[in-house]
């Protein structure tokens, strides 16, 4: 799996000021931490993401048409405090890299910001590309790559921190249940009777 983004912002926007500088700014990137999608034949599909940036954490569901659309939904969601409101999507292309049931798919998201963003926060485009086996991980990889380059601009620093969501303190999270082996057994003999 490969990931790659390139930013093209104002006439003084280059994709080497889009990337990260320190590790500070390495943290402040917006990070998939898991994601899944339903769909099928006769029913919308939904997708949900967990997003990390520095200690933050937001989570988000959303429908859409087609796992992909769903999971951007749910991206949207998610950062909607962070962007103050939906990235448009300018471009969203699939290629098969190789041939084959293993063969990986490159995809690149363009994207702008929000419709709503006013002064240097509504210039630019930014692209994002990632290549899988799986095109709806390699989807939401680009995706993810797009917008941390937005984020990246210096108009943008300090968004995700602004927008709170902060992450629990290691001990306050886990199960809230006991848990016992013995018990998680089922008995399968009396299915059957």
């Amino acid at each position: 799996m490969t990931t790659e983004q390139t930013a093209a912002g104002g006439a003084d926007a280059a994709a080497e000021s889009a990337a990260p500088s320190s590790a500070e700014s390495e943290d402040q990137r917006i990070r998939l931490v898991r994601w899944t999608c339903t769909t099928g034949s006769n029913s919308r599909s939904r997708g949900a993401v967990v997003l990390e940036s520095g200690d933050h954490r937001w989570q988000a569901s959303a429908e859409g048409n087609g796992a992909v659309d769903a999971l951007f939904g749910a991206v949207d969601q998610a950062l909607a405090d962070v962007l103050t409101g939906h990235p448009r999507l300018l471009a969203y292309d699939v290629h098969a890299v190789a041939e084959g049931p293993d063969a990986e798919g490159a995809v690149t998201v363009r994207l702008a910001p929000p419709a709503g963003a006013e002064g240097a926060r509504s210039d630019g485009t930014y692209e994002g590309a990632s290549q899988n086996t799986n095109i709806i991980a390699a989807s939401i990889e680009a995706y993810i790559g797009a917008l941390n380059l937005l984020l990246a601009e210096a108009h943008w620093q300090g968004a995700t921190d602004s927008a709170g969501n902060f992450r629990a303190a290691p001990g306050e999270t886990g199960p809230q249940t006991e848990y016992d082996p013995a018990e998680a057994k089922p008995d399968t003999t009396r299915w059957w009777s």
